[in-house]
């Protein structure tokens, strides 16, 4: 289709992506005199309504978004059997690209991106629209690292109906959530799982679910239990492996609950790697079936009822209910001392020939106890069991080198085998509370982190600032890495931006068109609107005769002056401009003021470094100039 002109103003130049139901093209809008992306349906589903409708659903959802994270939508429509939207055209890689390129992307360059893209996300979320099929061939990034989410085609408005008990199940499999692999309730939070793997796949370089079909892949998601980030690839810190884990929460209510509180911890960790991350509630405080804990004399309650309601149900033993609890729980205690006294007989004689006897690394094992206890009792207990121990460190409340979490959990039952390994974290103390450092942050975010902390926000005051964006932290007091101490309160400075600076209009009358443009961007104005008065004093050709401001004027930078000059005879000759040192975006308005043609190739902020046509020289109107651009620095 290269070469079609859609709309009367989209002519598709090339072909630059395919997806399962449309095709993207790179495009010229001659109207606008810019690029565009054009994604158009397939031929094959222009028939189909349940196509095309999704198709018109994606220009819905996402033009009803703006967001700097978000692919923009400029128009949309239908054509000689023709079904396309226009787009914002992106120079970049997808993000699948970036992962496979880089196999292993550094933490500190994931965090960023996804950031980004939770921030997308959350515009989306508080539109009402789920995106529904989140995955890093869906996130374009640009050369400059900016992030844009793209293909809202599945999208769903969170009031319509769901895909409740579909069997047709949308979404990539790789990276859709259990809800969705079971057809059940989606919402925002099926967004966020697909975050979550996203974010792991960018650590590890590897997916955390894979098999021979989508049938298989989706399965894993259900009913598999992830193996951690961190052990796959053990450089990323703590913090960032329990995020991702908890974005991945099978159960919907155990992950985080929107789109703002995975970006808030996000924002926490990328300023502080070794931030705290609080874990929902743990799997301690769920019912789990599981063996006795070494170590325990009492026999457990829950045993006991599990007996008490099998004599219920027994009809023939219901009249002796008393004496049958008192001869179990007898038999209990006596069975008890039995295995207590063959597992330290076999524990025994284990060690007496040098861990060499019968049973070595065959049969079952039980994760001991060993929460509270040193490191190295911990160690002892765990490989008298036939485990490996192998730790980790975390700063907590309890007192270094005490064992605060186990995983498995204590009382769970293993298959001994050369893998068979208890993941020990050891507190290594206190950590020393210090002042967090909230620069460069949106005083939302701020304010959430202060909460983290247990600090108060103090003062709030506003400044300009060149170096730090409107709306984020360009000072705080104390000073970040203060000791807390004392210290409950913090007071912030907001950034407003740059501060808008003054200057002095120059008089450009009796100037020619060069020297006049010369003098407004000396002073840091714009050239603007120029107007030609025809004249027949050739000695008066070029000269600047109005200027819409008057001299000496004080005005803020950037200012536009328009002028007005002479042209001598009836020839349509203009002046070429400077248009070195200008954005693209700037050459283009100024050459549609001198009615010029510009070839130049470049995003809109990249600057102008070279012209063909010399500045101040005359040309025919309509003229040809080709500028070279670079990004800029």
């Amino acid at each position: 289709m290269t070469g079609t002109i859609l709309g009367n103003r989209y002519e598709l130049i090339e072909k630059i992506g395919e997806g399962g139901m449309a095709e993207v093209y790179k495009a010229k809008c001659h109207l606008l005199n810019r690029f565009v992306a054009v994604k158009i349906l397939k031929a094959q589903y222009s028939d189909n309504i349940e196509f095309v409708n999704k198709f018109e659903q994606e220009a819905a959802s996402a033009a009803s978004l703006s967001h700097s994270n978000i692919v923009s939508i400029y128009d949309v429509g239908s054509e000689n059997g023709i079904n396309y939207i226009v787009m914002e055209y992106i120079d970049g890689k997808t993000l699948k690209q970036i992962i496979n390129e880089q196999k292993v992307l550094r933490y500190s360059d994931a965090i960023v991106l996804s950031i980004q893209i939770a921030k997308a996300l959350e515009c989306a979320h508080n539109n009402n629209i789920i995106h529904r099929d989140v995955k890093p061939h869906n996130i374009l990034v640009t050369k400059e690292g900016v992030v844009k989410v793209t293909d809202f085609g599945i999208a769903k408005a969170t009031s319509s109906v769901t895909i409740t008990n579909s069997d047709r199940i949308i979404g990539s499999a790789h990276y859709f959530s259990p809800e969705q692999a079971k057809g059940n309730f989606v919402d925002c939070k099926t967004d966020i799982y697909s975050l979550g793997i996203i974010l792991y796949e960018m650590v590890t370089g590897k997916l955390p679910y894979d098999g021979e079909s989508p049938v298989s892949v989706a399965l894993k998601h259900i009913q598999e239990q992830v193996i951690p980030p961190i052990e796959v690839n053990p450089n990323i810190p703590q913090s960032l492996n329990k995020i991702i884990l908890k974005a991945i929460e099978k159960e919907q209510y155990k992950r985080y609950q929107s789109a703002h509180d995975i970006l808030i911890d996000l924002q926490k960790i990328k300023q502080d790697p070794n931030a705290d991350i609080i874990m929902n509630t743990s799997e301690n405080e769920y019912t789990k079936i599981m063996k006795p804990i070494t170590g325990y004399n009492e026999v457990p309650k829950e045993d006991i009822y599990d007996y008490e309601e099998e004599d219920e149900n027994d009809k023939g033993k219901s009249r002796n209910k008393i004496k049958s609890k008192k001869i179990i729980i007898g038999s209990l205690i006596a069975l008890a001392v039995i295995i207590v006294g063959f597992v330290s007989a076999f524990v025994v004689l284990n060690k007496q020939f040098g861990g060499n006897g019968i049973g070595k690394k065959t049969g079952k094992a039980i994760v001991p106890n060993i929460i509270g206890l040193s490191k190295e009792k911990a160690e002892t207990l765990v490989e008298e069991q036939g485990l490996k121990f192998v730790t980790t460190t975390e700063s907590s409340d309890k007192p270094a080198g005490v064992v605060i979490e186990c995983y498995p959990y204590p009382g769970t039952e293993m298959d001994l085998s050369e893998k068979d390994e208890v993941r020990a974290i050891i507190s290594s103390g206190p950590k020393v509370a210090t002042i967090p450092n909230l620069m460069e942050i949106e005083l939302e975010a701020a304010k959430e982190y202060l909460k983290t902390y247990n600090l108060k926000l103090g003062n709030v005051s506003y400044a300009f600032s060149d170096t730090v964006d409107e709306g984020k932290v360009c000072d705080q007091s104390p000073k970040p890495e203060t000791e807390i101490g004392n210290n409950t309160t913090v007071d912030l400075v907001i950034s407003k931006g740059p501060e808008k600076k003054v200057t002095t209009v120059p008089n450009l009358v009796n100037k020619n068109l060069d020297e006049a443009q010369a003098l407004l961007e000396n002073a840091k104005l714009k050239l603007g609107t120029v107007t030609k008065i025809s004249t027949s004093d050739e000695s008066l050709d070029g000269i600047v005769t109005v200027q819409s401001i008057q001299a000496n004027k004080k005005v803020p930078e950037n200012t536009s002056v328009d002028i007005s000059y002479y042209v001598y005879g009836d020839k349509s000759m203009v002046i070429v401009p400077n248009f070195v040192n200008k954005t693209v975006r700037e050459a283009r308005e100024l050459a549609a003021q001198y009615n010029l043609i510009i070839k130049v190739k470049g995003k809109d902020e990249f600057i102008i470094t070279s012209q063909d046509k010399a500045p101040g020289k005359e040309v025919a109107e309509e003229t040809v100039i080709s500028l070279t651009s670079e990004p800029n620095p």
